[in-house]
């Protein structure tokens, strides 16, 4: 397709962009430079500035390097947001070797498989991380060395010393005895100089190997190199002028372990010089938003779970969060009236957008002052091209709203999957990622994605999205949340069944969400089921899980689980 979305794009974002030939890295010692003493991490009440980050990075580099780490090590960084994440990881690229971001959730079997496919040779983890899921499958890696930190290090006087008596309660606190090729974060921080080995870093070198969610298999490593991460930060830059370099504070509550976190809440603040407020646990919805209240939090991205929790926190009428400027919202469908009520309480803006592990990862956007379409995920944003092309072969370029599936192509696209050509081909064809993803795309290039090829429900030969049934279940008022699925039909091959949440306090009979829905929906779509439960299973990201549900219905009925 012709880039004819382009003429939609707000006062001050290029058609197109020169992206300039520098790494994250240099981004950072750029920011450094510029903004010495501006508050980079606030984690707790305790604050680091630019500078005083970058010795940190520097001392970690240095020590990474004396433990044998050279460019293109394997490094897990296994922790959730915490000031040692974004030091190990600069440290790490600064050497030329490859992050391997590792979900602090996973249990040993999801370590052993990501560690050993990635070659991961050093760890960088947190005390109960190591001491409870890695240290007994150790021998089963190829780990050579392992640096042990605790939430405490970085905690201000005198929440450190009583944060131990807490973590114990919860079985996080563990105190690590001293073993051969366990080292200690904070003990290598005070003993090694800032004064790492000087790296050369090609653009083209591979700087993080994104692990997929394995939703449709065995998770996979995208391989991320330096020009993708940088050219997705300055993608960042230019569609969001509103941003004022070294004046914003970004709210850090998506997980830095995923691709969406570390480019939005991580890699993209850094490079605008922005203070940077560090929230481990996304589901601590009331530290949320005492975070936004006490440090004045300009930019929030976050997922439609997390806007429609803070919605319903208790009190919340009463808060001041006029501070929030930007909101940007991925990952799954935001329903408009979860987007309207938390644009009333701050005053700020939600713009919708998407974008892929494969893709580091944000390749759509609603202009966030400018034209936005509810329900769209927005044009593709500087130099990112895209077309829609037929299902059954994916040869054929479709139309202007024609669904179909969505193909992308740009800078910011992977090199491929670690160690698995036959899947990058799947994945990867001249040059466009092939999504998975159903779309189609209006007269004025706003991309409306309709489900996933996965997820799409055929039932009685109709094709049916569940992503447009759960956004008319969201719509009725009884309705917190919502998750539709395809299930085995003897007749119809599949039908449709739904599950749903209720808001607190509410009452709601299944009858009354299918009488909704009939209004609404074409009979075949109707959910024939309707089953109202307590909660949805979500991943770590607060992502509403399907295949878990598809997963439950199938043992339900005696069959096998899904591949």
């Amino acid at each position: 397709m012709e880039r004819f979305w382009t003429k939609n794009y707000e006062k001050g974002v290029p058609a197109d962009i020169t992206l300039e030939d520098k790494t994250v890295v240099d981004f950072f010692e750029s920011t450094v430079t510029q903004f010495p003493n501006r508050p980079a991490l606030a984690f707790m009440g305790r604050r680091l500035c630019y500078r005083e980050l970058k010795e940190q990075v520097d001392r970690m580099a240095t020590a990474l390097a004396g433990l044998g780490v050279k460019k293109d090590s394997k490094v897990a960084l296994w922790m959730p947001n915490l000031p040692q994440m974004v030091i190990s990881f600069f440290a790490t690229l600064k050497l030329g070797a490859q992050a391997v971001n590792t979900n602090p959730l996973y249990v040993e079997r999801e370590i052993e498989h990501q560690f050993n496919d990635a070659g991961v040779t050093h760890v960088v983890t947190l005390d109960f991380l190591w001491w409870n899921k890695l240290r007994g499958i150790l021998k089963k890696t190829k780990v050579q060395e392992v640096i042990v930190t605790s939430i405490p290090d970085y905690l201000p006087f005198p929440i450190s010393l009583l944060a131990p008596l807490k973590l114990k309660k919860t079985g996080q606190y563990v105190k690590v005895p001293r073993e051969a090729h366990v080292h200690f974060f904070k003990e290598l921080i005070a003993k090694y100089p800032p004064t790492p080995p000087k790296v050369e870093l090609n653009l083209k070198d591979v700087a993080v190997l994104q692990y997929t969610g394995g939703t449709t298999g065995v998770s996979k490593g995208a391989m991320l190199t330096h020009r993708n991460l940088s050219a997705n930060v300055q993608q960042c830059a230019a569609w969001f002028p509103i941003v004022k370099r070294g004046e914003e504070t970004l709210l850090a509550c998506l997980p830095y372990f995923h691709v969406f976190g570390m480019t939005v809440s991580m890699l993209w603040p850094v490079h605008a010089g922005a203070q940077i407020v560090l929230a481990p646990n996304p589901r601590d919805i009331p530290l949320l938003v005492k975070s936004i209240v006490k440090y004045r939090v300009s930019l929030f991205p976050a997922l439609p779970a997390l806007f429609v929790a803070i919605n319903n926190t208790p009190g919340i009428d009463k808060m001041d969060l006029s501070s929030v400027r930007g909101c940007f919202s991925g990952s799954a469908p935001l329903p408009i009236e979860v987007l309207e009520r938390f644009e009333k309480l701050t005053g700020g803006k939600i713009t919708e957008g998407f974008g892929l592990t494969e893709t580091s990862p944000v390749t759509h956007v609603n202009p966030l002052m400018g034209k936005r379409k509810t329900g769209s995920v927005g044009v593709p944003i500087c130099g990112t091209d895209m077309k829609i092309v037929d299902v059954e072969t994916g040869l054929k370029e479709l139309g202007v709203n024609q669904e179909g599936e969505l193909c992308i192509k740009g800078p910011q696209i992977m090199a491929g999957y670690w160690n698995r050509p036959d899947e990058t081909a799947k994945m990867l064809k001249d040059g466009w990622v092939y999504t998975g993803d159903l779309a189609r795309v209006d007269d004025e290039g706003y991309t409306f994605i309709v489900g996933r090829k996965k997820d799409m429900i055929i039932a009685g030969g109709y094709n049916i999205y569940p992503d447009e049934i759960d956004g008319v279940l969201f719509s009725h008022p009884a309705v917190l949340e919502a998750a539709t699925i395809g299930i085995p039909d003897a007749k119809r091959g599949e039908t449709v069944k739904s599950f749903v949440v209720l808001k607190p306090g509410v009452a709601a009979t299944a009858d009354d969400i299918v009488a909704h829905c009939k209004k609404e929906l074409a009979a075949y779509k109707v959910p024939k089921q309707v089953e109202i439960i307590k909660e949805l299973p979500k991943s770590s990201m607060m992502k509403i899980l399907r295949r878990e549900l598809r997963d439950r219905e199938l043992k339900k009925n005696g069959a096998s689980p899904t591949a």
